[in-house]
């Protein structure tokens, strides 16, 4: 049986309508358990205040987490350079996401601004349907690779017949637009009558691409 082979190109841009808040939330104990509490305080402490604009406790995702040890370094009595251990150290990295709102963004960035718990924060902006967007790129995907196809055989005088097999990665796509690319610490200081920060951020559009592969017999 004779065949051929086909890969299409698929691609896409999709307007971003949720925000992402991706927070770091770190601290340092010279115990390991008393680190544990510390990450939970300041975990329950973020938890209160985003109840304040209308999310529910589980809104507040947990991306990673994880305790290690911190060491330092000095000169001994002798200037050589040693090692000490300073304690345990949480990094608590977790995520929000809301309908896209300049408005609530502002409040919400404020109110991290002035609370205890003081994180590094990013904020990208996604999809809140991206399956649906993989099913259009897939589409688009399997088109370019039939329109291909067809020149093909057409300049080859060749028939093609029924798909042999079809060939997708079915690898992970990053609908994410990150417009600050540095993560940011906000300090504590006398709040504004206003309680926000007036932003004005228009998301650029998502563009990605994906291929596929077709394999169909031709006689």
């Amino acid at each position: 049986m004779r065949t051929i082979r086909v890969t299409g190109k698929g691609q896409i841009k999709v307007k971003p309508d949720m925000t992402r808040i991706t927070m770091t939330l770190t601290g340092l104990s010279e115990e390991y358990g008393e680190s544990l509490r510390r990450s939970s305080e300041d975990t329950e402490a973020l938890k209160d205040l985003l109840s304040g604009f209308g999310f529910e406790r589980s809104d507040l995702k947990t991306l990673s987490f994880s305790v290690d040890t911190e060491y330092e370094s000095y000169r001994d009595e002798n200037n050589d350079y040693r090692q000490r251990f300073v304690g345990y150290r949480f990094n608590h990295l977790l995520k929000v996401e809301f309908a896209s709102d300049n408005d609530r963004l502002g409040k919400i960035l404020y109110a991290l601004a002035n609370c205890r718990v003081r994180p590094e924060f990013r904020i990208s902006y996604t999809v809140s349907d991206p399956e649906a967007a993989k099913n259009m790129l897939l589409g688009k995907a399997v088109t370019d690779a039939k329109e291909k196809a067809a020149v093909l055989t057409q300049a080859g005088g060749v028939t093609l017949k029924d798909i042999q097999s079809i060939d997708y990665s079915w690898g992970e796509i990053d609908f994410e637009c990150r417009p600050m690319r540095a993560n940011m610490t906000v300090d504590c200081y006398e709040a504004p009558v206003a309680k926000s920060y007036d932003l004005d951020i228009e998301p650029d559009d998502i563009e990605v691409s994906d291929t596929v592969t077709i394999v169909w017999e031709i006689v």
